[in-house]
């Protein structure tokens, strides 16, 4: 089953590492076990930043943040972006169509409205954590 290509957004990622026995901490999970998360240095540098923020401080502490961006990267696939989109009510967004678009991606798993606005993206379903975990797309 690892020939499914996914990509997990920034929001859903921050929810595993928090949240272990999240909904959406099942979904990665899941993604993780049945497929090929992919990234591109948009949205892992996004990650490494939104994870840096003190306010996180008290939840996690910042080494435990910086392993889990490190044991993400042995997971994932890096994607070159050669085409670039600009679809999304917001343009911060676009860079997940980018990645899902050129690794030939299946879904995005999202809870983003602004995403979800859009599924499917040319054959790409946009997914919630919910609708992957049950298969209900």
């Amino acid at each position: 089953m690892r020939d499914r290509r996914l990509v997990v957004d920034t929001n859903v990622l921050i929810s595993r590492l928090l949240l272990p026995r999240s909904l959406a901490a099942h979904a990665v999970d899941m993604a993780i076990a049945e497929g090929r998360l992919l990234v591109s240095e948009a949205t892992l540098s996004e990650l490494a930043r939104v994870l840096a923020r003190p306010k996180f401080d008290r939840y996690v502490d910042i080494q435990d943040r910086q392993e889990f961006i490190r044991h993400l990267g042995t997971l994932v696939e890096m994607v070159t972006i050669l085409q670039r989109f600009q679809a999304c009510r917001d343009p911060k967004d676009d860079m997940f169509l980018d990645v899902a678009i050129n690794g030939q991606a299946r879904a995005i798993i999202t809870g983003d409205a602004d995403l979800l606005a859009l599924d499917p993206f040319m054959k790409i379903r946009i997914v919630t954590p919910a609708m992957w975990v049950d298969g209900d797309f």
